[in-house]
């Protein structure tokens, strides 16, 4: 039961099963000497173009720029500061403040969309998703700085971000920020409850 609740799980299998995908593509960008953070901007900054043609009302095409060109941007960064060997704290630091601002800004494309088309109740669920997500990273890192194991949650990053995906390319974006802001919070009160617990054992 713990594998399935752990936030690492997804992750962990999606690397180990596109391995044979992402080595020859790092192998390729490490000899052009390109840095793990230099790649780790560059994504964000696909990620902060995505949501403005979300904002703009592009909303499929957002979603093909964020899932097919910017997603595997988080995917090359990691794997090329480990075969490079490269791994840093400023760089995983780096990477983690930089997902948070690249997934508000996806957020916020999605609530400037409603906004232009008067849709303030989806304004608010997209900020309450924004919410959500940005305490599940928090309630992780918070409990880690108290040398609490917090790895729990039905709803990593990677589950957020695949939500996302599919939502933009079928072209539903009230139904996942819906989605989204429920999963997002209900993660994170089960992160509190975790913690609650392991504190008071």
């Amino acid at each position: 039961m713990g594998d399935l609740l752990s936030c690492n799980t997804m992750e962990t299998w999606a690397r180990k099963n596109t391995r044979f995908i992402l080595d020859p593509i790092v192998s390729a960008i490490a000899r052009l000497g390109i840095s793990p953070n230099a790649l780790t901007f560059f994504g964000f900054l696909l990620n902060v173009l995505a949501g403005i043609l979300i904002g703009f009302g592009q909303v499929v095409w957002g979603g093909i720029l964020m899932t097919f060109i910017a997603m595997p941007f988080d995917a090359f960064d990691g794997a090329l500061a480990r075969a490079t060997n490269k791994q840093s704290k400023f760089g995983a630091f780096f990477d983690s403040v930089l997902d948070r601002v690249a997934e508000g800004a996806l957020l916020m494309g999605l609530a400037a969309l409603f906004a232009q088309r008067g849709d303030y109740t989806s304004v608010i669920v997209a900020f309450a998703a924004m919410v959500g997500s940005f305490m599940v990273s928090y309630t992780r890192a918070r409990a880690e700085g108290l040398d609490l194991e917090c790895k729990v949650g039905l709803f990593s990053r990677l589950g957020r971000f695949l939500l996302l995906a599919i939502g933009l390319l079928l072209n539903q974006p009230v139904i996942t920020v819906w989605l989204l802001a429920i999963l997002s919070s209900a993660t994170a009160i089960q992160r509190i409850v975790h913690v609650y617990r392991i504190a008071q054992s």
